[in-house]
C-alpha cells in the first residue's frame, strides 16, 4: 500500500489528508452538537431547581416520593415486557414460516407484514379505539375490560413493533447448515428434539437481540400510550405531561433520565451479546432448504395469514373511519375529514411540513451518514478520531426520541447558545430527526463499505485520481443499494416519528404526526384517523417509488453485476 501511495504527488496527498481531517472533525462536531451536548445539558437540568440553582438529587427524590410518578416505572416495564413476549413469539412463528416451511405466498406475506412501519404508532391506537372502544365493533370481546389502559397499549405496541422483530428473526433463521439436520435425521432424532438442540441454539443470539430491540421500542414509545393509555401512566407520557401540561421542565428532565436508563442498559447488553455471536454458515456449510410437509405448512400458513389479516384489519379500520360521516351512527362515505379546515393540528400545511422534513432528512442524512461511514472505513490514520466518530454514531440507538427532543429544548433554547437561532425552525427538526435515526443508517453504510476491497482506493491513488472522484465513481455506484435503502428509511421515519419532534415544533413547523396527536386531543377522531392514513399512504407511495427507482438505477449503475 505504501509503495502504491509513494507514486501519488506528496502535495496532493497532503491536501487530501487535510480535507479528510477537516471533514472528520466536522462529523464529530455534528454528533457532539446534536447528541452529547443536549444530553449533558438535560442531565444538568435534572440536578437544578426551577430557579436554576443546583439541588443535586433532590428532584429524583421528589420523583420517587410521588407515588403516581414512581408507579409509572413499574407500569412501563410491565407493558414493555408483555409486549416483548407477545411480539417475539409471534414474530418467531412467522419468521419460521417464511424460512423453514413451504407455505405459499411468502412474498405477499412479507409485504403485508412491513406495512405497520409505514404508519405512525398513533394509527394502531386510533384503530383500536374504533374496534374495541365504547362504540367499537368488537367491544364485547374484551369481556368488560376497557381498551383504554394496558390492554390497548400492549395491543397497539405489538402491531407497531412486529415488523422490526420479524426482520431480525427472519435474518437469524435464514442462515443454517443443512448438514446438522441431515445428521439429526440419520440418527433418528425426533423433530421436537432437533428443534430444541439445533434450531433454537442456532438463533439464540438473534432471539436475544430481537427481544432487547422490541423491549427498547416498547418502553420508549409515546404515540400508543398517549392515544389509548387513558389514566394508565408510563414514563414516555409522564415526560409529556410534565413538560407540556405542567411546564415543569426539571421534573421532565428527571423522568427523561429515568427513561434513558432501560434503553441504555438494553443497548449495552445487546452489543455485548452480538460480540459473542458466531457464524452459522462456514465455508463448507450446505444451505438448508425446506421440504414440503403438508400439516406443518398449513399450520404456519394459517398463523402467518392470521397475523397479516390483523394488520390489514387495523389499517383498514383507520382508512374506513376516516371516510365515514360519523361513527357508528352515520356510515355514509365522505372526504370531509380530509379537509382539516378550522381544526386543531395544522391540517394540510402540517402535511407539507412533514414532506419537507422527510425529503430534507432523506437527502442530507444519506449524504452525511454515508460519507462519514466512508471516512471511518476508508481513511488511514487519525485512528482516535475515526474510533470516536464510530462510537458517537452508535449512541443514538440508545437514546429515546422523547429524551432527545427534551434535551434539544434545554440546549438550543438557551439565550447564550450561539446555535439558539436554530430553535423553532425546520432546521432543528431535521437535525433532531437525523441524529435520532443515525445509527441504523451508519451500520448499513459500514456493512456495505466493508464489502469493498481497499485496493479500489489504492488503485485510484496510483492513477493520481483524487479520492472524491473514486468515491463518486466507484464507491457510491457499488454501494447504491445500501444508499437507496438508507434514504427511504430516513424518509419514512421522518414522516412517522412523533416522540422526538413533539417538543420542537412551532406554529409554522407543525408536522403531520403531531397534527394527529392534536386532532385526537381536540376530539376530532375521524380527522386524526385521516391524517394518520395520509401519512401511511405517503410513506407507501414513496416506498413504491423507491422500489421502482432502485430497479432503474441499479440497472444503469450496476450493469456490471448483470454482465457477471
Amino acid at each position: 500500500m505504501n509503495a502504491v501511495l509513494s507514486v501519488f504527488p506528496q502535495s496532493l496527498r497532503s491536501r487530501e489528508s487535510l480535507v479528510r481531517l477537516i471533514v472528520l472533525l466536522l462529523a464529530v462536531a455534528l454528533l457532539v452538537l446534536g447528541l452529547l451536548m443536549p444530553l449533558l445539558t438535560m442531565l444538568i437540568k435534572s440536578l437544578q431547581d426551577r430557579a436554576g440553582d443546583f439541588v443535586g438529587l433532590a428532584n429524583f427524590a421528589d420523583y420517587f416520593q410521588t407515588p403516581a410518578l414512581a408507579n409509572s416505572i413499574v407500569q412501563s416495564l410491565f407493558v414493555a415486557l408483555l409486549s416483548t413476549a407477545i411480539v417475539v413469539s409471534l414474530a418467531f412463528l412467522c419468521a419460521y414460516g417464511i424460512t423453514r416451511t413451504c407455505m405459499p405466498g411468502k412474498r405477499v406475506f412479507r409485504v403485508l407484514a412491513i406495512l405497520p412501519i409505514l404508519a405512525p404508532s398513533l394509527l394502531p391506537a386510533i384503530s383500536l379505539v374504533y374496534l374495541f372502544g365504547n362504540q367499537g365493533w368488537f367491544r364485547d370481546a374484551l369481556m368488560g375490560q376497557s381498551i383504554y389502559g394496558p390492554i390497548g397499549i400492549v395491543m397497539g405496541m405489538s402491531f407497531w413493533i412486529f415488523p422490526h422483530a420479524l426482520m431480525i428473526l427472519t435474518t437469524a433463521l435464514s442462515n443454517s447448515d443443512a448438514r446438522l439436520y441431515e445428521a439429526a435425521e440419520a440418527l433418528g432424532t425426533p423433530k421436537w428434539r432437533t428443534f430444541l438442540t439445533i434450531t433454537l441454539p442456532g438463533v439464540r443470539y438473534g432471539l436475544i437481540s430481537c427481544a432487547f430491540v422490541v423491549f427498547t421500542l416498547a418502553v420508549t414509545d409515546f404515540g400508543v400510550p398517549k392515544i389509548i393509555g387513558g389514566q394508565y401512566s408510563v414514563l414516555a407520557t409522564d415526560v409529556y405531561r410534565q413538560v407540556v401540561g405542567q411546564q415543569n421542565f426539571q421534573m421532565g428532565a428527571v423522568v427523561s433520565v429515568i427513561l434513558l436508563l432501560p434503553a441504555v442498559i438494553s443497548f449495552i447488553v445487546d452489543r455485548l451479546i452480538q460480540r459473542r455471536q458466531v457464524a452459522q454458515l462456514s465455508a463448507r456449510a450446505v444451505p438448508w432448504q425446506a421440504t414440503p410437509e403438508p400439516l406443518r405448512d398449513v399450520v404456519f400458513t394459517l398463523i402467518c395469514y392470521s397475523v397479516a389479516g390483523i394488520i390489514l384489519l387495523v389499517i383498514g379500520t383507520a382508512i374506513y373511519a376516516s371516510l365515514v360521516q360519523f361513527w357508528p351512527y352515520n356510515l355514509s362515505l365522505t372526504l370531509d375529514h380530509y379537509g382539516f379546515d378550522g381544526l386543531a393540528g395544522g391540517g394540510w400545511p402540517a402535511w407539507f411540513n412533514s414532506l419537507k422534513l422527510a425529503f430534507s432528512v432523506a437527502v442530507i442524512g444519506t449524504l452525511v451518514v454515508f460519507f462519514n461511514a466512508w471516512l471511518i472505513e476508508k481513511t488511514e490514520g487519525y485512528a482516535p478520531l475515526r474510533q470516536g466518530l464510530h462510537f458517537l454514531a452508535m449512541l443514538p440507538m440508545a437514546v429515546p426520541g422523547m429524551v432527545l427532543g427534551l434535551a434539544y429544548i434545554f440546549f438550543f433554547n438557551q439565550a447564550g447558545n450561539p446555535f439558539n437561532w436554530l430553535y423553532g425552525t425546520l432546521a432543528i427538526l431535521v437535525l433532531n430527526t437525523l441524529v435520532h435515526f443515525y445509527t441504523v443508517c451508519h451500520l448499513t453504510s459500514v456493512t456495505a463499505l466493508k464489502q469493498l476491497d481497499p485496493e479500489f482506493e489504492a488503485v485510484g491513488a496510483s492513477l493520481k485520481v483524487p479520492f472524491w472522484k473514486t468515491f463518486w465513481r466507484v464507491t457510491v455506484p457499488v454501494s447504491l443499494p445500501a444508499v437507496l435503502d438508507m434514504s427511504v428509511y430516513l424518509f419514512v421515519n421522518a414522516m412517522t416519528t412523533v416522540s422526538a419532534v413533539v417538543f420542537l415544533y412551532n406554529s409554522d413547523t407543525r408536522l403531520a404526526s403531531v397534527a394527529v396527536l392534536h386532532l385526537d386531543e381536540a376530539g376530532y377522531f375521524a380527522s386524526a384517523a385521516a391524517m394518520a392514513v395520509l401519512i401511511f399512504f405517503t410513506s407507501l407511495v414513496v416506498k413504491l417509488l423507491h422500489v421502482l427507482l432502485t430497479h432503474v438505477l441499479l440497472t444503469r449503475a450496476q450493469r456490471w453485476r448483470q454482465a457477471g
